[in-house]
């Protein structure tokens, strides 16, 4: 029986290893460094210069990002073939979002960063708050590259968190628990993190004296709406809201009313709330305290 290597014919194996890369997030060097072996082979085997590389090399390659290599056996005479490996086969690394974007020398972007395109000044750190940028584009003192990036390694980090999290956060009504005239919606990440939450009660003149109810009578009152502080701004609240307005037709109720402050005006203005002149407003009347004396009688 030969033995070979179960990756399908034809594959990129730099394609492959900058994939890796992004996912462990190492840099060429780094991952070098952990695979014990040249910078310049890794360049070498990403660039596709390296047109048959050592096989020991690979294999520490590989492992040294998280990979794993795997072979199959077949058998000329079964017609078929057996797997070595694990029997369930692990998911290829996603791609490099940004593998074709080229720099002025037309070389690739390092697959380990996140990497967009400059249209305009402000979208290349360092140069947006130079007072130069300001003047028309041909006097401008350097030439906007095609692309850029962030090498912080913690901005990187909290980048991506915020966009797995604004991808995989669901929103949800809570039911069974609660009296029928209370309203609550939480947003969770898979495994049932808390992130986000939203309460709200009904009211109505019927709900509070009684009698008969009479159609539009009833309202929505928000009680609070809480998002925690490191997953805002990725669109949780504006969900919750959203969750609850699609409700309201299936309870019948056609008004929702909020009493709030900045920044809650402005996020529900976002949200198609109008300014209600008819409600009341909330004062507050503070005087200063006279410390360590007593108050007069």
């Amino acid at each position: 029986m030969e033995s070979h290597s179960s990756t399908e014919p034809g594959i990129d194996l730099g394609d492959l290893l900058r994939r890796l890369r992004r996912q462990a997030d190492l840099s060429q060097r780094e991952l070098a460094a952990r695979a014990r072996v040249p910078q310049a082979t890794v360049a070498r085997i990403e660039s596709g210069r390296a047109i048959d590389p050592r096989y020991r090399t690979v294999e520490r390659l590989i492992s040294a990002a998280g990979g794993e290599v795997r072979f199959s056996c077949h058998d000329p005479t079964s017609g078929g073939s057996t797997d070595a490996g694990p029997a369930e086969p692990r998911q290829p690394p996603a791609p490099v979002p940004h593998d074709e974007l080229r720099d002025q020398a037309g070389r690739r972007y390092p697959a380990h960063l996140d990497v967009w395109e400059v249209r305009e000044p402000k979208e290349w750190p360092g140069a947006w708050w130079a007072e130069w940028y300001n003047l028309p584009p041909e006097k401008w003192p350097l030439p906007l590259p095609p692309a850029t990036y962030e090498m912080n390694r913690e901005y990187r980090d909290r980048r991506r968190e915020a966009e797995w999290v604004r991808g995989s956060v669901t929103v949800r009504r809570v039911t069974g628990t609660l009296t029928t005239t209370s309203w609550r919606f939480v947003a969770e990440l898979p495994g049932g993190d808390l992130v986000g939450e939203l309460r709200a009660h009904e009211q109505s003149p019927h709900l509070y004296w009684g009698g008969e109810e009479r159609p539009g009578e009833r309202e929505i009152v928000l009680d609070g709406l809480l998002v925690a502080a490191r997953h805002r701004r990725l669109g949780i609240g504006r969900r919750l809201v959203e969750a609850l307005v699609g409700e309201l037709p299936r309870a019948g109720i056609g008004v929702v009313r909020a009493l709030t402050q900045e920044p809650g005006i402005s996020f529900l203005l976002g949200c198609g709330f109008e300014l209600d002149a008819s409600r009341p407003a909330a004062l507050r009347l503070e005087r200063p305290v006279n410390a360590g004396r007593p108050p007069p009688r």
